[in-house]
């Protein structure tokens, strides 16, 4: 079954009463990093845009939050929770948490020495932030610093 996802949003969009989404272009692709060291020595982040946060965490609004949540990356399945303007995509992840926050695999991962490490903190934000300017003047850098202050090799990202 193929599913028309640009098709999707644009028509949920439509019906909800928002403007037409427009979607980023970059001008040019992102400047390549190899990894300075190997993978198994390497501290790794991560990053989902599900709107992740966990218990006792305030949820996301639903236009335009581009907060950013820090979750302990040993947070407990039971204790994750996922508030997103695109809420049908989230019934997946409110029955398992893993397929958008893989905290235990990459927990595997480090267990097995294929990982140097997962950082203490997962993030998290919602991915369907409308303001491009927005994303690319708030929310990135300040999941760069984020990530820097963790002293993150690689990250994760995980996209809904």
């Amino acid at each position: 079954m193929t599913v028309e996802y640009m098709k999707g949003i644009a028509e949920r969009y439509q019906r909800l009463g928002y403007p037409i989404y427009r979607w980023f272009h970059a001008g040019e692709a992102p400047p390549w990093t190899p990894l300075a060291k190997p993978l198994a020595e390497a501290r790794i982040g991560m990053l989902s845009t599900s709107g992740a946060y966990a218990l006792g965490q305030a949820a996301y609004h639903y236009k335009d939050d581009s907060s950013i949540r820090e979750i302990p990356s040993d947070t407990p399945d039971a204790r994750m929770r996922f508030s997103h303007l695109t809420e049908n995509y989230l019934v997946d992840a409110r029955r398992d948490s893993q397929c958008m926050v893989p905290s235990a695999a990459l927990r595997r991962l480090e267990a097995e020495g294929m990982i140097g490490g997962l950082a203490g903190k997962v993030f998290s934000c919602m991915g369907a932030v409308y303001s491009q300017r927005r994303v690319r003047e708030e929310v990135a850098p300040a999941l760069l610093d984020a990530f820097r202050s963790q002293k993150v090799d690689a990250a994760l990202l995980v996209a809904l």
